[in-house]
């Protein structure tokens, strides 16, 4: 057996007197505190960095390609689809699957109300999950089918906003150049709230077929294609290799195209999120700072009331090493049931707020209108061990305290 732990063991069931009781339990407290300040900090982290780009790429794509004029003004020219161009997206390594869509700036009018909205036309290639997962009432349009519909799917904020409701006719009117204001009909079909406002207050769907007839296109005339990779983080450079292709390429439909990243299309948005880090660690490191001051005053009360235990022992020839580890064990003990402490409450919120979405935000300063959190067992478990090794070998340094303790002077004393 290992004698070290066996004496750390018996000590912690003994009463260690009541100073080192009381130091003992703000310690315990002190580590379940840091503990659960990290894992609320970094679950919520990880669901700002993992939402926010989950809801852009439901209303964009990992990479969009179309005209280059249409980087910046979504409505301002259209692309011609072409087997060639099409081949071309599916050669690069990463490609998963493509949609085509079309879009208008429009106003949306009704007796109450007048919105400003971007109708984003698409085919029966676009994935509807998330907006299918988004969904309050109705339907989702039906776009695709042999028959055109004039289904649109609007959010729930413009929904309030123009007092409109499942089955409504409304009212839209294109106003481009100087050419006169055409106007369309549409009925809505379904409302989503996908809780990234920025995105709700404008984006209107419909079919694909809507859009062109709107435009005057032909069948073959589009904005561009939303693309999607296997993985999301290698969209900048799927878009570089797609643009070097362009490049070179000779094909009259491939002039003027550019393809962009969704990290390029919102840059603002994904520095924000990369300030996260910053952010986090700097969390993490205050947390273990203090959870580390609060063990090593625990531990040096635990060293003083057994001066007599540490004479005694030496007397009786166990050196500075072993004595180090009792204490290092005693205190270890101390850190698992702050970090069980810690583990249940951090986990218990994080449950609370993912399944009763408590905490608000505001969506003009957080692009989100609730707080997202994401807990996976990866990093759960590495911060348990993580912060648990980091205190142990921090408190090395206090624990050396026993070298300086005298058999003679503590025995004689006693």
């Amino acid at each position: 057996m290992n004698l070290a732990f066996f004496i750390a063991r018996r000590i912690t069931q003994a009463d260690a007197g009541e100073k080192s009781g009381i130091m003992e339990r703000i310690a315990v407290v002190s580590v379940a505190l840091s503990v659960m300040v990290m894992i609320l900090s970094l679950a919520v982290m990880i669901g700002f960095k993992r939402e926010v780009p989950r809801k852009l790429m439901a209303f964009s794509s990992h990479v969009t390609l179309c005209e280059r004029r249409s980087l910046h003004a979504p409505d301002a020219s259209s692309l011609h689809r072409t087997p060639s161009l099409e081949r071309m997206i599916r050669s690069i390594d990463g490609f998963r699957r493509m949609s085509v869509y079309a879009c208008r700036g429009g106003i949306v009018r009704t007796p109450d109300a007048v919105e400003g909205v971007l109708l984003k036309g698409v085919d029966r290639d676009f994935d509807w999950q998330h907006f299918g997962n988004w969904l309050v009432r109705g339907s989702l349009p039906r776009v695709g089918d042999s028959i055109r519909t004039k289904d649109i799917l609007l959010s729930e904020n413009l929904s309030r906003k123009l007092m409109l409701d499942v089955g409504d006719k409304v009212e839209m009117l294109f106003v481009e150049g100087d050419a006169r204001p055409r106007r369309d009909r549409f009925k809505v079909s379904g409302i989503y709230s996908s809780g990234l406002e920025e995105m709700d207050r404008r984006m209107v769907l419909t079919d694909l077929r809507n859009v062109q007839r709107l435009a005057s296109w032909e069948r073959d005339q589009v904005s561009g294609y939303d693309i999607m990779l296997d993985d999301g983080e290698l969209a900048p450079r799927f878009a570089d290799e797609l643009n070097d292709r362009l490049f070179y390429d000779d094909a009259p439909e491939s002039i003027n195209l550019a393809a962009s990243s969704i990290q390029q299309q919102f840059p603002n948005i994904f520095d924000w999120l990369k300030a996260h880090n910053v952010n986090g660690a700097v969390i993490l490191v205050i947390m273990l700072v203090v959870a580390f001051f609060s063990m090593a005053s625990a531990l040096l009360v635990l060293v003083l009331e057994r001066t007599r235990m540490i004479g005694l022992l030496k007397a009786l020839g166990m050196g500075n090493g072993p004595i180090r580890k009792i204490f290092l064990y005693r205190s270890a003990f101390i850190v698992v049931r702050g970090l069980m402490w810690g583990n249940l409450i951090g986990g218990g919120l994080c449950l609370l707020q993912a399944t009763t979405h408590l905490v608000r935000l505001s969506s003009e300063g957080y692009i989100l209108s609730e707080v997202p959190v994401a807990v996976e067992a990866w990093w759960w478990l590495l911060l348990n061990a993580g912060f648990m090794v980091a205190i142990v070998l921090l408190l090395i340094v206090p624990a050396s305290i026993v070298t300086s303790v005298k058999p003679d002077e503590t025995i004689r004393y006693e």
